[in-house]
């Protein structure tokens, strides 16, 4: 068996692929191919077609989060491996060779996978409220040995107004690290670096490249680490992100025509799918839209085909957790997750970076409120004061408005143009121009030493 590293450099496409000299001279020794993703290209959904092979609906990841029409609500950014279906990568090469061992450094879906190690962010959720940075790692004594050596995992870089560098280099010691200590013959490594800026500047934006030279440095350890391993190296990436200036407020157009509903509580009003007829889950540059009665198909498909921003709609992705109907943004834009009409009826973690209470994807959470930031920073700079002091707080920064005053990148819809796609580069020379994400997983066999 070869050993195998593979990074996924979240964003990286050709345009940016000329700022960094340290990856292009991978694809100098072996090939660079253009990724061909899947419909939703969004971060869960490709990273589980990588591995398996399969289509969303083969193996169910619809997009970053769905409707869970059983629990009546809608739920992002779970991490239960069990809810990919489909053979992963690893399940294909072990029943070819039983001991073949694997890492998985913060790729998505990672907590209960049947890998030998795991590390995944994990904050400490307290009971009064508060929340920590942390990690989970499995096995249990992984986490101490890389919280000493590393610092505790920098989870505010990794997501949030702070995001940034940070959180990139401590996945890649944490990789190097375990690399090091176990020798994997299959290391998955995520490196996020690159999602940050472009969403809150666009690809075109002069600090993309930056941000793309910064990580091309940052990775050159890692890079060496598995040379040093003489293990084959493949960089890839789920998407590429565009330029974008519009957000399309698809929930509020939906509740404009009584098809969504709200409950409200202290004044604040909360997104009712138990009562809505239709309502949208925002995912970037698509949506999925869950339509509670057949018979109102025609009139939901109506108002959204008259919405400015939506490119295309489709019938669902042929899997039950997939919406009803599918929207497609428009090139330049993408759709907010947004359903209140009043900006003083929000609910109070419309403010907050909180991934996990709102009914869709929030990149305005990547940004101190663009409205009055110096204002937001001194909010954040108390509620750390109140943190040190073990007393609950809010971070509340984030802008309700951020989506039309701030966001300049997205991405979800199929690329258009060949600069703007996923890349695959690869230390060995020998494979293809071009490649299909769900021929991802038996390129990596075949180079792991394990083909079907």
């Amino acid at each position: 068996m070869n050993k195998l590293v593979v990074l996924d450099v979240v964003g990286l496409t050709p345009r940016l692929l000329e700022h960094m000299p340290r990856l292009r001279a991978i694809a100098d020794r072996g090939f660079q191919a253009r990724l061909d993703p899947i419909l939703p290209a969004v971060t869960c959904s490709v990273q589980a077609t990588l591995l398996t092979g399969e289509t969303p609906a083969g193996h169910g990841i619809v997009g970053n989060g769905w409707y869970f029409r059983d629990l009546g609500e809608v739920l992002l950014w779970r991490q239960h491996n069990a809810l990919v279906g489909g053979e992963k990568i690893w399940q294909a090469a072990r029943k070819r060779h039983p001991g073949y061992t694997v890492a998985n450094i913060c790729w998505w879906y990672a907590m209960g996978a049947d890998v030998d190690w795991t590390v995944t962010p994990r904050p400490v959720y307290h009971a009064d409220g508060r929340k920590d940075p942390d990690c989970y790692t499995d096995p249990p004594e992984l986490h101490d040995d890389l919280t000493q050596a590393l610092g505790t995992f920098p989870l505010f870089s990794y997501w949030g107004p702070g995001a940034g560098m940070a959180s990139s280099k401590w996945i890649c010691a944490a990789a190097q690290r375990v690399m090091a200590a176990h020798d994997p013959d299959l290391t998955l490594v995520y490196v996020p670096h690159l999602d940050y800026d472009l969403q809150r500047y666009g690809p075109s934006d002069p600090r993309a490249a930056a941000a793309a030279a910064a990580l091309d440095t940052v990775l050159e350890p890692l890079l060496r680490a598995a040379a040093d391993r003489d293990a084959t190296v493949v960089v890839l990436s789920e998407y590429g992100i565009t330029d974008v200036n519009r957000p399309v407020d698809v929930n509020r157009a939906l509740r404009a025509e009584g098809l969504l509903r709200v409950h409200t509580q202290e004044g604040m009003e909360y997104l009712d799918p138990w009562t809505s007829r239709a309502f949208a889950v925002a995912d970037h540059q698509i949506a999925h839209v869950y339509v509670r009665d057949p018979a109102d198909l025609p009139r939901v498909e109506k108002v959204l085909r008259a919405l400015p921003g939506v490119a295309e709609i489709r019938h669902g992705l042929d899997h039950e957790r997939s919406g009803d109907l599918v929207l497609v943004a428009e090139p330049d834009s993408w759709f907010t997750y947004y359903y209140w009409l009043d900006d003083d009826r929000a609910p109070d973690f419309a403010r907050l970076v909180d991934i996990h209470r709102k009914p869709g994807y929030d990149p305005a959470e990547l940004f101190f409120d663009p409205a009055g930031p110096a204002a937001a920073k001194r909010r954040a700079g108390i509620a750390l004061a109140r943190k040190k002091l073990g007393m609950r707080y809010l971070m509340s920064v984030v802008g309700l408005d951020a989506g039309a005053r701030a966001v300049r990148g997205s991405h979800g819809r199929l690329p258009d143009e060949a600069a703007d796609s996923p890349v695959l580069l690869c230390s060995k020379p020998g494979g293809p121009a071009r490649i299909a994400a769900t021929d991802v997983k038996a390129l990596l066999l075949e180079l792991a030493g394990s083909p079907r």
